[in-house]
């Protein structure tokens, strides 16, 4: 198949853990392999229960090339990840996150990203260009206590050639959904209301909703933002995947079939 036909397939693995093939480049986002009834540890003292089992195991993952990390918080960079995630691979995240990973626990191939720098992945004809997207995690004073965060646009396409497909990632902003609330009913990600809105605005041919029921701090489930698409009549833009299912998202983005 030529690179400009290459489909790039999508595995949902848990709360914001994704799986992204694109020919022979594999990438992963925000690792979370924590089990059922773990916690995940978000700063301050504050803890979060895992509710759902990821799809996979960090020794079922297949060779990767990079992780697209949007953030350090214990549910999107957890301690297993830390300790079992292979240290030489790269790692695209905030220059903030960048840091830490380098400096304290042994990622030397974490590169921080401002908004708008982008690195390219190249392997056998294959290319995927990365280019870091203003995240905002929370509003007002709650902000500066929060980690910063990036979203990702991702641009596929063949070494050299065109841009065949985009997938916008969001980080902990949207599609991450869930209205996660802090202590004092603060909300740090959207809810199903805000979400809907946020993919109308935005115009995206496809919106495959992740991060909604994995802890315990997320209020708003999954039906919500499905109930406020059905609202707008963007129901059929809806790509909805299981844990362990497959999304292929054909070029041009005029198909997706889910496995």
């Amino acid at each position: 198949m030529s690179s400009r036909d290459t489909p790039v397939k999508v595995q949902f693995v848990g709360n914001a853990t994704l799986l992204l093939r694109y020919g022979p480049l594999t990438l992963l986002t925000d690792p979370n392999f924590l089990h059922r009834g773990q916690h995940a540890h978000l700063g301050y003292g504050l803890v979060t229960k895992r509710l759902k089992q990821p799809a996979l195991t960090v020794g079922q993952l297949p060779d990767l090339d990079a992780i697209v990390l949007s953030h350090l918080h214990g549910d999107h960079w957890d301690r297993v990840a830390r300790r079992k995630l292979d240290r030489a691979l790269p790692v695209l995240t905030t220059p903030q996150a960048a840091r830490v990973l380098r400096t304290f626990q042994g990622f030397n191939r974490a590169t921080g990203l401002r908004d708008w720098e982008h690195r390219s992945l190249v392997k056998e004809g294959h290319q995927v260009r990365l280019t870091a997207m203003p995240g905002r995690h929370a509003l007002g004073p709650l902000r500066g206590l929060l980690p910063r965060v990036m979203g990702s646009m991702l641009e596929f396409g063949p070494e050299g050639g065109p841009v065949r497909l985009r997938v916008y990632v969001s980080g902990d902003t949207l599609l991450h959904l869930g209205g996660t609330r802090l202590p004092g009913g603060l909300v740090v990600t959207m809810d199903g209301r805000q979400g809907a809105e946020f993919a109308r605005r935005l115009g995206t041919r496809f919106a495959l909703p992740v991060h909604y029921d994995d802890y315990s701090v997320m209020k708003s489930p999954l039906s919500a933002f499905l109930d406020e698409m059905a609202r707008r009549g963007l129901e059929e833009r809806v790509v909805h995947c299981d844990r362990g299912q497959i999304a292929t998202l054909a070029p041009g983005g005029a198909q997706v079939h889910v496995r």
